[in-house]
């Protein structure tokens, strides 16, 4: 089952990565249907349109491929909370009223993986031999359950420790 949730969340940050990356494309390079969908693109440095746009192409670049991603994932979430604040909300309280439903999910999303990580398939594990989402188990190495640990004398002959 811990195999399946760590494919599962690597599905979840490759489709939320890919999804975030062609916002911010379509903005920057008038791609998708371009810039809210106007086929243009956002005017370079204007804020906060092209820091924005900026954010999503090189943040959801980076979640999806698995590289720094909670890092990556925390300025995504923090975006797109700061766009729901100052653009959505104003308008009024409830994300189906104001428009603001992406912004929202986004965030969340971003957030989730910030906290969880990657999961499988993740570049960063890739280049970092010692990462901890690379896990490698070796035949005869699995304890059989139930089975007891023997003492090792630490230094003396009345301290002991368990080894595993």
């Amino acid at each position: 089952m811990e195999t399946a949730r760590r494919y599962v969340l690597a599905l979840f940050r490759f489709v939320t990565g890919l999804l975030f990356a062609c916002h911010g494309a379509a903005s920057l390079f008038g791609v998708l249907g371009g810039a809210h969908g106007t086929g243009g693109t956002v005017p370079a440095g204007s804020w906060p349109g092209w820091y924005a746009a900026l954010i999503q192409f090189a943040g959801g670049t980076l979640v999806l491929l698995g590289f720094g991603t909670r890092t990556a994932a925390l300025i995504c979430s923090g975006s797109m909370a700061y766009a729901y604040f100052t653009v959505h909300q104003p308008r009024a309280l409830w994300p189906l009223q104001n428009g603001g439903e992406p912004a929202a999910l986004f965030c969340w999303s971003f957030l989730l993986l910030a906290v969880t990580g990657p999961g499988a398939l993740s570049l960063g594990a890739l280049l970092d031999p010692s990462s901890r989402h690379r896990r490698s188990v070796r035949p005869g190495r699995a304890r059989r359950p139930g089975r007891s640990r023997r003492p090792v004398p630490l230094s003396g002959p009345s301290s002991t420790r368990t080894e595993p």
